[in-house]
Formats: structure tokens, sequence, C-alpha cells
């Protein structure tokens, strides 16, 4: 089923995750669900928070990625075979000279900015079996980490910006919280007072 993407501005976009254990209620469902959504959204990770869920939840897939034609085979190959559930995911180390990079967020859709990250991160995670991993990533593929981690830390990516590009965009997001945005996906907007 897919369901909507919460659009920045709500709440639950600012909260921490909670970690989950593997009787969470209908887990295998929600997987499923999120993956169908991120795929419908043409997205490369979701985050729990991004469905309403303030959970240690997010799943990736890169494969999107790998149609640049400016990334060599071996490149393209990492990134069509990463597909991965994160759950519990507690990143370890960040290292390496930073790197700017263009991102853009399926809670935030029309803003793509340059963000600052360190290119090589050290995370560890459940998959959906909860068998235990620790893995070191690097180039794309820890971008997309620890843009999807910080949503289960309550960040979006968008509090990573000096506050001279947020001043540029805070005419777009408030439109975005309003639901004055056009998108081609199911979104959920924050509710009006």
């Amino acid at each position: 089923m897919i369901l909507p993407v919460i659009a920045y501005g709500d709440p639950v976009l600012c909260k921490v995750g909670v970690d989950i254990d593997k009787d969470y209620p209908n887990l295998k469902e929600l997987i499923v669900n999120m993956r169908e959504t991120m795929i419908k959204s043409s997205g490369v990770g979701l985050a729990a928070p991004q469905i309403g869920k303030a959970i240690r939840l997010f799943l990736i897939d890169t494969a999107p990625f790998a149609e640049n034609d400016e990334l060599s085979e071996e490149e393209k190959k990492e990134l069509l075979g990463f597909n991965r559930v994160f759950i519990n995911a507690k990143i370890k180390k960040e290292e390496g000279e930073p790197w700017t990079f263009n991102e853009g967020c399926l809670s935030v859709p029309g803003v793509n900015e340059d963000v600052v990250r360190k290119p090589i991160v050290t995370i560890e995670y459940v998959d959906e079996n909860f068998k235990k991993h620790t893995e070191t990533l690097t180039g794309l593929q820890a971008r997309v980490v620890q843009h999807e981690y910080d949503h289960i830390e309550g960040i979006v990516f968008t509090e990573r910006l000096s506050s001279f590009k947020k001043r540029l965009i805070k005419r777009k997001l408030v439109n975005i919280s309003k639901g004055n945005v056009d998108v081609n996906y199911r979104m959920k907007f924050p509710k009006r007072k």
C-alpha cells in the first residue's frame, strides 16, 4: 500500500525515533508499504518519520543513482546492489574530508540544496530479520545513509544549511508546510490551526 509522505512542518519529523523490537506491530507489512511508497515517490531512501512513525527504521535503495553516466561501471554496480532495511541504527563514526552534494527530500519537495557531509560512515543496525550488522560505507551510499539517519534523529536536511540558505528557501518551506506544492506522489500536510 502506498503511504502518504509527511510534509515539512509536521512535528513528527522533529522527533527522535525510538528503538523497536521484532514484535513491533505489522513490521513486515510496514516495510513492504514503505518500500512501495519509496519506489512510487522516486526516492532512494525513506525513513519511518516520513510516514508518520517516530521509530528507528529506514530503507535505502540507491539503484536510481546508478543511471548517472558519469559513474564508473564499478560504482554503478555498487549502487544497484545497495538495497537495505536499517532498524535501530546507530552511526558509530563519520570520517574523511567533508564533501558537498546536492540533496533533496521527499518530505521537502522542490527543494534541493548543497549539504556538506563526511564521505565515510560506520553504522551498526539490525536488518528486517533482526540480524546485527556493522558496515563502513563510502560515497553516495554513506551520503544516503546519513540523510535517512538524520530523519530518525529528528533532523531534516534543511537544518544542515547555512542561515543564509535557510532564509533564501524560507518561503518554499512555508508553502510546503501549507500544502501549496505540486507533487506526483501522496503527501500529508500539517494540520492548520
